[in-house]
C-alpha cells in the first residue's frame, strides 16, 4: 500500500453527513467528469480510497481536456502527464498559450495518443518532432506553423508518425505547407490562415516563399477539406497554391469541400477545373464556397449532393429562386441538413435579384420552401441582410421559423423580428431626450427610474408579437443572436478601427425592450448577441434574461440604444446580479463610462472569465478595474480599447500584470486606446483563441459544420 492510500481516509470518514460518496460510481463518474483534469488527478484523487478508484477510471483519464483550464500551471500540467500519462489516448491542449515549449515537450510521454491538439501552443519545429517522434499511434493532429517553421528539421521518426496520420488541423502563421506533405494518408484536412501581409518591420511577405519548400501534398484519400481565411491577400495567394494540386485530381472520396474567405476571391483556371471536376465526380455532404464562385446560376444546378447536412452560402448574391431551383430543386427533401449559413445573403429570400432593393419586403413562399424542405434545421444564420415581412396571415418570418422546433441555434437581423405593422398594444416609444441618463455616475432626472421593472410599461411581455411567439415555440434554443443589419464592430480585423457606422434599418427602431424580455422564455440559452438596437430604450429586457436564462455562459451587447447615449447601465447591473455562470462579457458601446458602480456590479458574476470592452469615445477608472481583477478570481482576459490616453493605458496594464499574473498563469491583458494607429500591431499579439471567440466581433451561427473539430 502506497503512503497516499495510507493516509487517505475510508468513503465512509469522507463522506460525513453529505452522503455524496453513496451515490453508485456511474453517477460519481459523471460529476467527476465536469472537473478539470488537473483537479481531478492532482487533487480530488487523494480525497479518499473511493474517489482515488474512480479518478483513474479509463472514462475520466482516457481523454483529457486542458482547453480553457486557465489555472493549468506549468508544474500541475508536467505533474499531470507524469501520473497518468501513460493512459491518455486524447489530449486536447488548444489555445495553452502561456505554457512553455519545454512543457509542451512532456506529450512525448503520452506514448498511447491517438488524438492530440496543439493548436496555440509553442512549439519549434525540433520539439514538434521530439513530440510527433514518441507518438506512434496518432491519428489526428492540430498544431500550429509559425514563423521560422522548417520541414527539413523533422526526423524520420516524426515523419513516420505523420505518413498515419488520417486528421489535420494545420494553423499557418507563416507561408507553408507546413507537416502537409509528410501526411500520405490524410482523410480530413483543416487549413486555418493566419498570415499577416506585412512583418513587424514592415516587409511584405510572398505567397511564393512555399513553391519548392517541400513535396506536393497527398490528397488521394481525402474526405473533407476545410478552409478559413483571416483578411489578406497573402492568404489568398497561399491557400492557391494548396487548391491547384486538388484541381490537378480531385479525390473520389471527397465529402465535404469548404472555403470560408472574407471579402473578394477570383476564380482562377485551376479553380474552375477543380469545381468543374467535383461537379462530374463526387457527391457532397457539405459545401461553402467564395461568394464570387457562387454568383453563377450553373454551378449548383451541376453540383450533386449526399445527404447534406451543412451549406454555407454567406454573403452570396444569389436570389432565393436560383437557390430553391438549383439546390432544393423546387421543394427537394433535405431533412439530413443540419446547419445552414445565408448570412450576408441579401436576396436570399426574394424570387429575383435584379429588381429587388435590399429593404424591399421578402418572399414569403420561399421561406416557406426552405422551411419545408429542410424540417430538421439545428442551426440556421440569416444574419447580415434585411429580411422585412409583409402584412399577411401567418406569413412573418417569425411565424415560418417557428415550424423549425428542432432549431438550437438562431442569427436574425434586427429588422427581421420586427412586426409587419404597429400593433395596437403597443404604446408609441417616447422622444429620445426623455431616456436614462448616460450611465453610473451621472445625474439622475427626479422621476426617472434607474433600475426599471423587467416587466414593466413597454417591457412586459407580449404575447402578440410574433419574435415572442417565435421563441415560445423554441424553447430549447442554446444559441441567438440579433444583429442589426448595418452593423459593423468599430474594432475590424487587421485594419484600424473604423469611426463611423452605418445608420440602423428604420424598422429596427420598432425592436425595442419588450422583444428583449421576451428573450428571458429561453431557459436553456447560453450563448447571446444583441447587436445594434436602437429602439431599446431603458434595458429593462436585460432583467429578463438575467433572472431566467441561469445557463447563460456568453453574453456580447454592442450599440444598443441610441448612439451616444448609454441609457442601459442601471439595467444590465441588475441583470449581471443573477449571472452566475457568465464566463464571457463583450460590450461594445460608443461613450461607455467605465467606472466603479459597473465594475462592482460585474464583479457579482463571480465565474466570469473574459472581458472585452471597445468603446469610441469611452472612459474607465484605473482604480475600479484593478479592485474588480482582485474580486473576480477566475478573470484571465481584460481586453479594453476605449478613449483613453496611451499613458493611462499602459500604466493600468502593467499594474494588472504586475499585480496577477503570478498567481494567473494564463493572464492576458491589452488595454489600448481604441483609434490609436498602433492597434493593429497591438492586436497581432493577442493569443489567437481570445482573438477569435471575444476580442472580434463576429456571428458565430452555423460558422462552421457541426462537430468538424473536437
Amino acid at each position: 500500500m502506497s503512503n497516499d492510500d495510507a493516509a487517505a481516509p475510508t468513503a465512509e470518514e469522507a463522506s460525513g453527513d453529505t452522503h455524496l460518496l453513496g451515490f453508485s460510481d456511474e453517477i460519481l463518474l459523471h460529476i467527476l467528469s465536469h472537473v478539470p483534469s488537473t483537479d481531478l488527478v492532482l487533487n480530488v484523487r487523494h480525497t479518499c480510497r473511493k474517489l482515488s478508484a474512480l479518478c483513474l477510471d479509463k472514462s475520466l483519464v482516457h481523454t483529457v481536456l486542458l482547453q480553457k483550464d486557465y489555472q493549468a500551471s506549468e508544474d500541475k500540467v508536467k505533474q499531470l502527464v507524469k501520473e497518468i500519462g501513460r493512459e491518455i489516448q486524447q489530449l486536447n491542449m488548444a489555445g495553452c498559450y502561456w505554457l512553455s515549449g519545454s512543457t509542451i515537450e512532456h506529450v512525448a510521454r503520452c506514448h498511447s495518443l491517438v488524438k492530440v491538439n496543439l493548436s496555440g501552443c509553442h512549439l519549434t519545429s525540433l520539439r514538434l518532432s521530439k513530440v510527433l517522434s514518441a507518438l506512434q499511434h496518432l491519428r489526428s493532429l492540430a498544431i500550429d506553423v509559425s514563423p521560422g517553421f522548417d520541414a527539413s528539421q523533422l526526423s524520420s521518426e516524426c515523419k513516420a508518425t505523420l505518413s498515419r496520420v488520417q486528421e489535420l488541423k494545420q494553423t499557418l502563421f507563416t507561408p507553408s505547407y507546413g507537416v502537409v506533405p509528410c501526411c500520405a494518408s490524410l482523410q480530413k484536412l483543416l487549413l486555418y490562415f493566419e498570415i499577416l501581409d506585412r512583418t513587424r518591420e514592415g516587409a511584405v511577405l510572398s505567397g511564393q516563399l512555399m513553391v519548392g519548400q517541400s513535396n506536393v501534398p497527398h490528397y488521394q484519400n481525402l474526405r473533407v477539406f476545410y478552409a478559413r481565411l483571416a483578411p489578406g491577400y497573402i492568404n489568398q495567394e497561399v491557400v492557391r497554391l494548396y487548391l491547384a494540386v486538388l484541381s490537378d485530381r480531385t479525390p473520389e472520396n471527397l465529402h465535404a469541400f469548404l472555403i470560408s474567405v472574407p471579402g473578394s476571391f477570383a476564380e482562377s483556371g485551376a479553380t474552375k477545373n477543380l469545381l468543374d471536376s467535383m461537379a462530374r465526380n463526387v457527391a457532397l455532404d457539405a459545401l461553402q464556397l467564395p461568394k464570387s464562385w457562387l454568383n453563377g446560376p450553373t454551378l449548383l444546378q451541376h453540383m450533386k449532393f449526399n445527404n447534406p447536412f451543412y451549406f454555407s452560402f454567406s454573403r452570396c448574391t444569389l436570389s432565393g429562386g436560383h437557390l430553391i431551383q438549383r439546390l432544393i430543386n423546387g421543394g427537394k427533401d433535405l431533412r439530413s441538413l443540419a446547419s445552414l449559413n445565408l448570412s450576408g445573403c441579401v436576396h436570399c429570400l426574394s424570387a429575383d435579384s435584379l429588381l429587388r432593393k435590399a429593404e424591399d419586403d421578402i418572399d414569403s413562399s420561399i421561406l416557406e420552401t426552405l422551411v419545408e424542405s429542410c424540417c430538421n434545421l439545428h442551426h440556421l444564420n440569416l444574419s447580415a441582410a434585411h429580411h422585412h415581412s409583409s402584412d399577411g396571415l401567418g406569413r412573418h418570418l417569425c411565424q415560418l421559423l417557428a415550424r423549425l422546433c428542432h432549431l438550437r441555434s438562431l442569427s436574425l437581423p434586427v429588422c427581421s423580428v420586427a412586426d409587419s405593422a404597429p400593433r395596437p398594444d403597443r404604446a408609441p416609444a417616447p422622444p429620445a431626450m426623455h431616456a436614462v441618463p448616460r450611465g453610473f455616475g451621472k445625474k439622475v432626472r427626479i422621476g426617472v427610474q434607474t433600475c426599471p421593472n423587467p416587466f414593466l410599461g413597454q417591457s412586459a411581455p407580449q404575447p402578440a408579437s410574433v419574435f415572442w411567439c417565435l421563441l415560445k415555440k423554441l424553447p430549447y434554443l442554446e444559441h441567438l443572436e440579433l444583429i442589426g443589419s448595418n452593423f459593423s464592430s468599430a474594432m475590424p480585423r487587421n485594419e484600424p478601427a473604423i469611426r463611423n457606422s452605418l445608420p440602423p434599418c428604420s424598422r429596427a427602431q420598432n425592436v425595442g425592450d419588450s422583444e428583449v424580455a421576451a428573450i428571458g422564455q429561453l431557459t436553456f440559452l447560453r450563448h447571446l448577441t444583441l447587436a445594434q438596437l436602437p429602439g431599446m430604450l431603458t434595458g429593462s429586457g436585460l432583467v429578463s434574461i438575467g433572472l431566467q436564462c441561469q445557463q447563460l455562459q456568453s453574453l456580447s451587447l454592442a450599440n444598443l440604444g441610441m448612439m451616444g447615449k448609454v441609457v442601459y447601465m442601471p439595467a444590465l447591473a441588475d441583470m449581471l446580479k443573477h449571472c452566475k455562470r457568465l464566463k464571457d462579457l463583450r460590450l461594445e458601446q460608443p461613450y461607455f463610462n467605465a467606472n466603479a458602480q459597473f465594475f462592482q456590479a460585474l464583479s457579482q458574476c463571480s465565474t466570469l472569465q473574459r472581458l472585452c470592452l471597445v468603446s469610441r469615445s469611452g472612459t474607465l477608472q484605473p482604480d475600479a478595474v484593478l479592485d474588480f481583477m482582485g474580486r473576480c478570481l477566475h478573470v484571465v482576459v481584460c481586453h479594453m480599447f476605449t478613449g483613453e490616453s496611451l499613458i493611462t493605458c499602459k500604466n493600468l496594464q502593467q499594474a494588472l500584470l504586475r499585480s496577477f499574473q503570478a498567481e494567473r498563469p494564463a493572464l492576458n491583458v491589452v488595454i489600448f486606446p481604441l483609434l490609436h494607429e498602433g492597434l493593429t500591431d497591438v492586436i497581432r499579439d493577442v493569443p489567437m483563441v481570445h482573438l477569435d471567440e471575444i476580442t472580434l466581433f463576429k456571428s458565430r451561427v452555423a460558422e462552421e459544420p457541426p462537430n468538424l473539430w473536437w
